[in-house]
């Protein structure tokens, strides 16, 4: 009636469904708080990791004057998106509160990104900590 292959192909499928990563999930958020901290998402294949990105700066619109706040954005992502993210990210991840800046982070676990690590809540220059984490992601990319 049923092949082998067809049973262990839906079982396969049904327990990947089941124990899939989940991370929280938000785009451009002023605080890590609200959908930051209550929206999951379940990720795609392939997509081991959760990525938080945050950003400081003035309102996307120029405006002299204009007020400096925190962009927050957090979803699920592939090893190759983190490591390109960090990557993009790493030369203007200077956290200095008059200046325009962004940094990324990523986690491997089930929403694992509830916290932003990075220091959103207090602007202190830490390039030794972003340092260690690309280097802790190139590594697993590197064994795996």
């Amino acid at each position: 009636m049923y092949n082998i292959n067809s049973i262990l192909l839906v079982l396969t499928v049904s327990i990947s469904g089941v124990v899939s990563q989940k991370c929280y999930a938000c785009l451009d958020q002023d605080e890590n708080t609200g959908k930051c901290t209550t929206t999951v998402e379940n990720c795609n294949y392939g997509e081991d990791y959760c990525l938080s990105e945050i950003k400081w700066g003035s309102t996307p619109y120029w405006e002299i004057g204009a007020p400096m706040q925190y962009y927050i954005s957090k979803r699920c992502a592939s090893i190759d998106e983190c490591t390109a993210t960090i990557n993009k990210y790493m030369s203007n991840c200077v956290r200095i509160w008059w200046k325009d800046w962004k940094c990324a982070e990523c986690c491997k676990g089930d929403r694992c990104n509830y916290y932003i690590t990075l220091g959103s809540s207090s602007v202190t220059s830490s390039i030794f900590v972003t340092a260690v984490g690309c280097v802790f992601v190139v590594a697993l990319h590197w064994f795996n």
